[in-house]
């Protein structure tokens, strides 16, 4: 059974994902940018990625709702929600080719869906405004306003290419001591903003031992092995008088003792 959100296919797979349930209304000036109107009458600025723009012009009625497969992004700045539109799902009304562009999973830079019969079992309860999100917690706050900050990483689209990242802010708690942990999120979306309602703490993620920089002041300083190893000499020191040297040779002649004559010898 094909899903818009399967499963994940390894347990640390990262992404962000979800369902919005509204209408497109596409800016003035490009039909890719524009606004989603969602049920609840929130707008989301949201913007329709090169894949789905050719299905949306031939087979999706603008006029209408429709539950749109979405990548959500929040804005540091002003943390408010923005989303691509990457597909759209109406089974009923679309083949499975179509419902989602170039396959029938959503399969792009974030997310690496699973392709087997097993893997594409759906989800428990997926509804209109879910989001899957999973990735690092970098910061939590427990403060008067209760949110993370999750980090996700892309898949690179080309084997050199270096992943790229961005965070998300999600509004609750994920768990204790969640900073530093992979977590498996489910989230819904409340007006215009994600709120958490279940966590799973996937585990620590290993942290990478950082090498000391070198010194700027010099050369590193030989330990005592490499200098019987490498045939090490002290470099040359010269001496001053303060350093135990012998005293300066006298230049003058030493004065002879005058012989004082004894008294037989002056009568």
């Amino acid at each position: 059974m094909v899903t818009p959100i399967p499963p994940p296919s390894e347990a640390r797979q990262y992404r962000a994902i979800g369902l919005v349930h509204g209408r497109y209304i596409a800016s003035a000036d490009q039909f890719t940018q524009g606004t989603l109107l969602t049920s609840e009458g929130k707008l989301l600025d949201a913007v329709l990625l090169g894949r789905v723009m050719s299905l949306v012009k031939k087979h999706i009625d603008l006029d209408e709702d429709h539950l749109w497969v979405v990548y959500p992004r929040t804005r540091q700045e002003e943390d408010n929600l923005h989303v691509q539109i990457m597909g759209v799902w109406e089974p009923q009304t679309l083949s499975s080719d179509e419902s989602l562009p170039l396959d029938s999973t959503p399969v792009t830079s974030e997310t690496k869906l699973a392709e087997s019969g097993d893997k594409t079992a759906a989800l428990a309860n997926v509804q209109q405004g879910y989001f899957s999100i999973r990735g690092e917690v970098v910061y939590q706050s427990q403060d008067v306003e209760k949110y993370v900050i999750v980090k996700i990483r892309q898949a690179p689209r080309k084997d050199e290419d270096k992943p790229k990242f961005f965070k998300l802010k999600l509004l609750g708690i994920a768990g204790m001591r969640a900073v530093g942990h992979f977590w498996d999120l489910h989230v819904q979306l409340r007006e215009d903003y994600l709120v958490i309602q279940e966590s799973h703490d996937i585990g620590i993620i290993p942290t990478k031992k950082r090498r000391p920089p070198f010194s700027k002041g010099g050369p590193r300083r030989q330990s005592g092995q490499d200098q019987f190893n490498t045939g090490y000499r002290p470099p040359y020191k010269p001496k001053f008088q303060s350093d135990d040297a012998p005293p300066p040779e006298r230049r003058e002649p030493i004065a002879k003792p005058l012989k004082r004559k004894s008294s037989s010898e002056e009568s």
